[in-house]
Parts: C-alpha cells; structure tokens; sequence
C-alpha cells in the first residue's frame, strides 16, 4: 500500500514521467488560421497517405480547428507548406440518405493522436481514421436502422490542383489513379489507388468524377473502407490493401502508435512536462516529409515518368529551400538510417530531371529543391554514402542555370555555386572547383552593390528589389560559407558585430520565414558567443517581438509573445511549419545543436531546454546531453566538457557528436564572456575545408 502511494505521488508531482513521447503530441498544434499550416490528420512516419478531415473552412492542409462543417476526408496533405497546399486527394464523406446534399456533416467532438483520427457529428455518424505506411483504414458508425451512403469525390484536390483522374469499379472495390498538381501550381503528381469497402456495394455515378457506394441498411453497424496508394501501379496498391486484409482496425492503430513511439523515442529529453510536450509534438511535425514512395521490392516511379528500381528504399516529396537549414541536418545526425536513404534519392533526382520546383511525372506532392547541392555536400561530408561521380555533369547544369538576376538571388545562388565547388575539390577536379569557388566569391559583388549601404529608406521594406519575402537587413546576412568575407566586408569582426546588435535591437529579424534563419547563430563567429545563447533561448522560449510577417509586410501591430506554443494558433500569423523546417529549428535548439554552415559538417552549441536528451546517433553508444545547474531560464553556457574532457570551443563536428558519449553544460544566470572564444570557427568560402 505504501508503494502505491509513493507511485501514485510521483505521478501527481511528474505527470511526464508516465507517458510515453507519443502520448505527449499534440497533433491539433498548428491547426487554427495561418499559425502553421498543419492537420490533425492521422500519419505514418515518411508517408504520402495521411487520412484527414476536409472541412470549410479550410487552410492548406484541408483542416480548420475551429471549422464545425465537415465536408469529408481525405488521403493526401503537404504538412505546412506555402501557396495553397497540396494534395486532399479522393473525398470520401458518410451520408444519410441517397447521397451527399441531404448529409450535413456538424463537428461534435473529436480526437486525434499521432497515427489516429476520431470524430463524431451532430447527426449520430461517427468517423475513424488509422494509417500505415502505404495503407490507410477508415471505420464509420452509422446509426441503427439509417440509410447509409459513401459518396466519393475523386476530382477533390486542395487548391483546385485536379487534373485528371481514370478508375473502374468491382465488387466492392474502386480502383484507379488520379492526377493533380503540386505546391504553388508546379508541377503535377500521380497516384494510383484501391479501395475496398467490407460490405456489400452498389456503386452509382454522382457526375463528372463521382461515385457512390450505396450500402445495406441492414448488417455490420460499422462500415470499413481499406485503401491503399502507390507511385507506381493499382496492382502495387491492390497488394498492399490484400497484405493488410486480416489487419483489424485496433491492430493497425496500434502498429502505427508503435511505429511513431519507435521514431520519436530516438530523442529523449527530461525536463518540465510543458516543455516536452512541445518538443515532442514539433518532432513529431519534422518527420512527416519527405515521403517513402518506393515499394517493398524497391520499385518506384522517377521524376521523368519512367519506372526503376533501388536497391533501399526512395523518397520524394521535397521542401528543401525550406528545411535544409534544420530538418535535414537534424537527421543526418539523429536519424542516420533513413537519411543514408534520403541523400541518394536526392541525388537520383539529377539522373531524371531535376528542376528546382516539381517536374510534371512527380510520384508524390512535392515543393522545391533549391540547394540539393548543398544538402548533398552536407552529406558527403558527414560520411554519407551519395554516388556524386555519378552526377557531375548534372550538377554543373544545374549550376549553370543558376539565377542571379536580384539581390536575395545572388546570395543563394553563390552559395549554391560554392557547394559545387567543394563536391568538384571532393572529386579531385581542381580546375573546375577553382571555376566555381570563383563565382561563389562573386557575391561580394552583388553585397557591395545592395546590402552594404543601411541608410538608403528602402532597407526594412517588404518587398523591395525584387527580393522574396525578406528584406534587404534580413538577405545580408545569407552568406553562410563566407561568414569571414561577410565580417572583412564590413570592416572587421567589431563593425560586423555591432551591425548584428543594430539589426536585433531594432527587431528587424523575422521568424516568421527561412530568409534569416541562420542569423541569431553568428554572434558564434565573434567575440560575444554569449549574444547567440541569449537570441536561440529567446526565440526558443522567451517573449519575442515581431515585426514582419509572411504575407509580404510589416504588420501595424507587432506580435509579442512566444513564438512556439502548443496550441491550434501555434506560431506566429502567416508562419508556415514548411514542412518540419520551423518544427526542427526548435528541436535542433532544445537539443544546445544548430548548424554552422549547412555543407560544413560543424555545429554551433547553445544551452538547452532539458536537463537532459539522449540522441541515438550512429555509434553503438547514444549522444548524451547534460545540463548541470539546470533551471527554465537559464540560457548562458559557462563551462562545457566533452566525455569528461573540458571544452572550451562553442562548437562540434558532425563526427565528434555522431560518436556518441556525454556532453555537458553548466549553465548560468549571466553570460560568461570568455568561454567560447578562444578557437572560433568560422566559415570562409576562400579555400576548401
């Protein structure tokens, strides 16, 4: 008796302890207005099939938290990307009566979890939803007695992204394909598709790309509809569905709990309950994409439309103008496994194709690919397995179409010209590498000209010269491979720095967007490394104000708050999660890690949020991260040691921390201003590295 009241005490004092990272998502964050552009939907890690609600109003997921009218679910959704979204492909909505106009589906309650959806409506109709990797199951209850109807919609695509779409019906089966296009009407995708309804079936056409299933008022309450989708054939999905044929629906949910717990359980933290609960439900959004699209005998359909094989598995859905700053660096290091696969799909691209946004025979939802060579340089770098011998010739093409024609432009395609130039050093090809490191250092050309002179009145202004939501205080700051010629430029390491405090103290840093994402890290490039530690705890944790925001302004009214909440209306207004960049930035942060220079393998440290995180990197032995002297706000480091040793630098290579071993912070109310600053690492982009 005494033990059950010692356990339950601990329970009441540590609620976090008793449940598991999956039980602590939230996965109704980032559902509410332009706050994220997230779903409630139930996923699979790395899938494209994610069943959800489709309701009005919608947001470019389909789904609007406060929404109460429901206009069916859906099968396919880009987590929070920009433009209008993709995908909501084939509705399926329960009616009562012979067909949709005569069902209003009114939202009662409803619940959802990582892998699960639930709902129930005003009219007695309730809705299930589990997934798998390829496989998705819904259960509906109808109520007794009740005419019952499913009306399917298979022209249904978020952003009126339909195409074209052919399917055939048998039995109780609906099986075809569908067409649509991609994220800011680039590109198109196919998917191919069957259906199978566990009761006796009387299809009817509905109009132009409709159908019915009428179903019998009599029998099984509950109604299951089995589907499955392929990038390459109805057959593969027909497999798939007859695979999965003795799978009940508690069965399949709880496969896909197991599945996220597995994933999840990869990075462990410890500390308050609040805080966990948001780390978990934004690592929870950084492994939604890219997508699995290769069957299980590694078949899959490449960008040009042709079917090919692999010998591991392939994805697509890419968003990596977005994430290559933080998602992709966060899995090369916590999630080496599927990134070794993640890396060569990448670079498949260039065998079939590639083009910066999506190509016209995409075998998933898919946004764009700016800096693939940078990622893959990254990867390289980190010990990854990437044939890039096998494609040179692509990577120089693509480095010839490069655009520079406006300032932000310049900047990004210099960094990209750079990245070549490092992969061409890395193939023993000094000549063209020379070429290319050349071009890079261009930039400083295009610096002088638009971002060097502050006074001009255009500075804070969105938009102005042709740059892409950001400003010209934000764009200056994107040279990442060249932080020493960006300090030189300004007149030394002292200018740059105070240019770095005028550019916060005026509060014209912005959030809300990638375009200046690296900047609150650079004061790792100075003497005051401190200032970093301060900026990645505020904008963390801490009341921030900004003033910015996505929709090309300066608002009227600036926000201030915290920018990471675990709430329908997560992040700032008009801030998209484009698909697990923002998520992972928090992750990467919480963890003390964020990237130096995405193409370098270093990572610049800062204190994290948890006492403690244990990451399974590569080595046999995890990557644990301790806090000595551990307290919520705290945010300065003043010591740190690697495995025992101390360490004085405010960095680590990939290597050292894919290892594995023990780090640990101490950390303090004030900065300490030495620590750090004795062997600063800074990027140049003068010579190879």
């Amino acid at each position: 008796m005494r033990y059950l009241l010692r356990l339950f005490s601990l329970l009441i004092f540590f609620p976090a302890l008793a449940q598991t990272p999956t039980q602590q998502v939230n996965v109704f964050l980032g559902t509410s207005g332009d706050h994220g552009q997230l779903s409630p939907a139930a996923s699979y890690p790395f899938s494209m099939l994610s069943l959800g609600p489709q309701t009005y109003p919608n947001t470019h997921t389909g789904y609007e938290h406060l929404a109460r009218t429901f206009l069916g679910f859906t099968h396919t959704r880009f987590e929070g990307v920009g433009c209008q979204g993709a995908g909501g492909n084939l509705l399926v909505k329960p009616c009562l009566g012979p067909g949709p106009q005569q069902t209003q589906l009114l939202k009662k309650s409803e619940h959802a979890e990582p892998g699960y959806y639930g709902v129930t409506f005003a009219n007695g109709i309730g809705a299930e939803l589990t997934v798998g990797q390829r496989f998705g199951l819904h259960r509906y209850h109808f109520p007794a007695g009740a005419e019952r109807t499913l009306y399917l919609n298979l022209a249904h695509s978020l952003a009126n992204g339909f195409k074209q779409e052919e399917h055939a019906t048998q039995n109780a089966a609906l099986s075809g394909w569908i067409e649509a296009g991609t994220t800011c009407s680039a590109g198109t995708y196919r998917l191919y598709y069957y259906l199978e309804i566990n009761q006796l079936v009387q299809w009817t056409a509905a109009g132009a790309h409709q159908v019915l299933a009428r179903l019998p008022t009599t029998g099984t309450a509950d109604v299951e509809v089995r589907v499955a989708f392929s990038s390459v054939s109805v057959a593969d999905a027909q497999a798939t569905v007859q695979r999965q044929a003795r799978a009940s629906f508690e069965e399949v949910r709880r496969a896909a709990s197991q599945a996220w717990a597995a994933q999840l359980a990869r990075v462990q933290v410890q500390g308050e309950a609040d805080r966990q609960k948001l780390f978990y439900s934004l690592l929870y959004r950084t492994l939604q994409s890219p997508y699995l699209v290769s069957e299980p005998d590694g078949r899959y359909r490449a960008i040009d439309g042709s079917l090919q094989k692999s010998k591991q598995p392939v994805y697509n859905g890419w968003a990596i103008w977005d994430n290559y700053h933080t998602q992709l660096p966060l899995f090369s290091l916590a999630y080496p496994n599927e990134f070794q696969a993640i890396a060569p799909s990448l670079a498949n691209l260039y065998r079939y194709g590639k083009k910066n946004f999506a190509t016209q025979h995409e075998p998933s939802p898919t946004v764009r690919t700016e800096h693939a060579i940078v990622v893959l340089l990254d990867a390289v770098r980190k010990g990854y397995a990437v044939d890039l011998r096998g494609i040179r010739d692509s990577l120089i093409s693509e480095a010839e179409r490069l655009d520079y024609s406006h300032p932000d432009k310049a900047l990004e395609s210099s960094y990209d010209a750079w990245a070549l130039s490092e992969i061409l050093g890395i193939l023993k090809d000094k000549p063209l590498s020379a070429k290319y490191r050349q071009k890079a250092l261009q930039y400083q050309d295009y610096w002088r000209k638009d971002f060097q002179d502050m006074t001009r009145p255009d500075v804070d202004r969105l938009p102005t010269r042709g740059l892409y939501q950001g400003t010209i205080w934000q764009y200056r700051w994107n040279v990442p491979f060249d932080i020493k010629g960006l300090q030189e430029m300004m007149g030394g390491e002292a200018p740059f720095r105070q240019q770095l405090d005028a550019f916060f103290a005026g509060d014209y840093y912005n959030h809300a967007n990638e375009t200046d994402l690296q900047a609150p890290t650079l004061y790792n490039a100075t003497q005051q490394p401190w200032k970093s530690q301060a900026l990645m705890h505020q904008l963390a944790a801490d009341t921030v104000v900004q003033h910015y925001f996505n929709d090309n302004s300066r608002g009227i009214d600036p926000y201030i708050g915290r920018i990471y909440q675990n709430q329908p209306q997560a992040y700032l207004r008009t801030m998209d999660d484009d698909a697990g960049a923002m998520s992972a930035w928090y992750v990467l942060t919480a963890c003390g890690l964020m990237p130096a220079c995405v193409g370098q393998p270093v990572y610049y440290l800062n204190l994290p949020l948890f006492r403690q995180i244990k990451l399974q990197v590569a080595a046999k032995q995890p990557l644990v991260i301790q806090v000595e002297n551990y307290a919520p706000g705290r945010r300065y480091i003043q010591a740190a040691r690697l495995n025992g040793k101390p360490l004085n630098r405010n960095w680590l290579t990939h290597q050292e921390l894919a290892a594995g071993g023990t780090l640990v912070f101490v950390a303090a109310d004030a900065p300490n201003v030495t620590w750090g600053t004795q062997q600063p690492w800074i990027a140049t982009g003068k010579v190879g590295k």
